[in-house]
């Protein structure tokens, strides 16, 4: 049995017990016995040394977290997971940076990590390399996080498996945001109308941005997926020295609230117009993109323009699209699809806890 301890349970880990509740019901569960055996979030924690009941589990904030759970503590959550029989995973499903340096920690005890959380592998490198140090032993412990970029897409399994079989990496080339994505699909295509604003006020209402755009469109985001990308490549990347360009207006930056940027961004429709007109007079469209550069070291985030016949000139909708150029694949790798979503985010992590669970023994 794997057991699986979850550290904040919001929409991503609803998703993932949802997953995991449906998998104990399948035939895949004998050769897979993978079981939730402790939950904590902001304020409750429960921990058992048996799975949590299906029918606790399909109510588990009032089943397992209600009134009689004990008070959140994290260092004695992990001490309590840490001592039950079996291999356990942590899977943390904040974006948190402090539970992010908890990993090295968790990992001594014997943890096992699963997370889409980027802080532990974009951030400070001196983190990354202890958890690379911790991880080393076949034996384990181990640290998996496909779902840090892509969400549930086999993007950094497909470069882990280029890097182990001695590939050259020339190039990753990505539309890593979904928010981006959509906005440039709909923005930036031969025959669109649509000003910039009116693009991101759709985007906004769809619930595609963060409740401040600015979140988006500053690029920080894609910055953390390239750097663990260009991280997992061998290249020491760092968020503070890659270039990442900021298409937020400047005079934008700094206004204080998410509404008076929404209310103002139309002033600048002009300015992304003539970018756009642009692109398109050359016979190309705009897409923001992030590479890792394998040769020249000329790592970036931007935005960039791309002929009509180039796969990220055709994708659809908010999807990703990754490519990957290669001394054995000259013609890129491409992986595309959803890269964001609860549901697609869980896969990813349940696809890894399935890959711990193989390693480490179910029983």
């Amino acid at each position: 049995m794997l057991n699986v301890a979850i550290v904040g349970p919001g929409l991503v880990g609803s998703a993932l017990i949802e997953q995991l509740v449906a998998h104990s019901r399948s035939p895949c569960f004998a050769a897979l016995p993978i079981a939730v055996v402790g939950i904590i979030n902001s304020k409750k924690m429960a921990v058992s040394s048996t799975p949590f009941a299906v029918g606790d589990l399909n109510e588990w904030k009032s089943k397992v977290l209600g009134g009689s759970a004990a008070a959140a503590d994290l260092a004695q959550f992990a001490d309590t997971v840490a001592a039950l029989k079996g291999p356990t995973a942590v899977v943390d499903c904040t974006s948190s940076d402090t539970i992010a340096e908890l990993y090295p920690l968790w990992l001594s005890k014997g943890l096992h990590v699963v997370t889409p959380n980027k802080k532990a592998f974009s951030g400070d490198i001196s983190l990354f390399r202890k958890i690379q140090e911790l991880t080393a032993s076949p034996q384990g412990p181990s640290v998996y996080h496909e779902a840090t970029v892509g969400a549930g897409l086999p993007v950094l399994s497909t470069l882990n498996d280029l890097v182990r079989t001695g590939d050259k990496i020339v190039k990753v080339e990505g539309i890593f945001s979904g928010t981006l994505s959509y906005l440039f699909n709909n923005f930036s295509i031969p025959g669109a109308t649509q000003k910039f604003s009116d693009c991101v006020s759709v985007a906004k209402a769809s619930g595609y941005t963060e409740p401040d755009p600015r979140d988006d469109l500053n690029g920080m985001d894609v910055a953390r997926k390239v750097t663990i990308l260009g991280r997992v490549a061998g290249h020491e990347l760092s968020i503070d020295t890659l270039p990442v360009e900021n298409i937020v207006p400047e005079q934008l930056r700094s206004v204080t609230t998410a509404e008076e940027f929404m209310s103002r961004l139309p002033e600048f429709d002009e300015h992304f117009k003539q970018l756009n007109e642009e692109a398109l007079a050359s016979g190309s469209v705009l897409r923001y993109v992030g590479m890792v550069d394998g040769v020249n070291n000329q790592s970036s985030v931007k935005l960039a323009r791309y002929p009509l016949d180039h796969p990220f000139a055709s994708l659809k909708g908010s999807d990703n699209i990754i490519a990957f150029t290669t001394e054995r694949f000259p013609n890129p790798l491409i992986v595309q699809g959803a890269g964001a979503g609860a549901a697609v985010t869980a896969f990813g992590i349940f696809a890894d806890l399935i890959k711990v669970c193989e390693r480490f023994g179910a029983n």
